[in-house]
């Protein structure tokens, strides 16, 4: 940590914030459409499935990937310059695992299912399977979003104690 200056500290303290801002709009997105979105899509299926389709209803791909994206560049900048900053870049990489871990998980689990869902939108009916993957999938998603606000919360003692190295 010797080798720090006012301008490498700064940079740091601007993408943490940036990051930990990005990671609380993703949360609050995350949040409305866990408690008001998925509760509709999932209720009478596979009628509601219809809000999935792009073009078609409200089709959220778009939004979580560009938001996703800017978050996740963030996120690396954010590690980047707060390499040199030992107990900040530690715990840092430590919730950027936990963070990469769920969205792998998201990308394996997650988005297959919903395009699947999205793909039965013109079905007339649905078997007992997808019935049951519906529900596994809107229980899994609370803990997907518990872990991402478990997350974003750590980061806010990452933001003060960097910010203590001014002083």
């Amino acid at each position: 940590m010797e080798s720090l200056t006012v301008t490498s500290i700064t940079r740091a303290e601007i993408w943490l914030c940036i990051t930990t801002l990005l990671y609380f709009l993703m949360n609050g997105a995350q949040i409305f459409e866990t408690l008001v979105f998925v509760p509709k899509w999932a209720s009478s299926q596979p009628d509601t499935f219809k809000l999935l389709q792009n073009g078609k209803g409200t089709s959220l791909q778009f939004f979580w990937i560009i938001l996703h994206s800017l978050h996740e560049i963030a996120f690396i900048l954010a590690l980047f310059f707060c390499w040199k900053i030992d107990p900040v870049r530690n715990w840092l990489l430590a919730l950027f695992i936990i963070h990469a871990a769920v969205r792998v998980w998201t990308l394996a689990f997650f988005a297959p299912n919903i395009i699947q869902f999205q793909n039965l939108a013109t079905s007339s009916s649905v078997s007992e399977e997808i019935l049951s993957r519906i529900s596994l999938w809107k229980s899994l998603n609370y803990i997907r979003v518990a872990i991402y606000v478990i997350v974003s919360i750590g980061l806010i003692p990452l933001c003060i104690k960097l910010f203590s190295f001014r002083y």
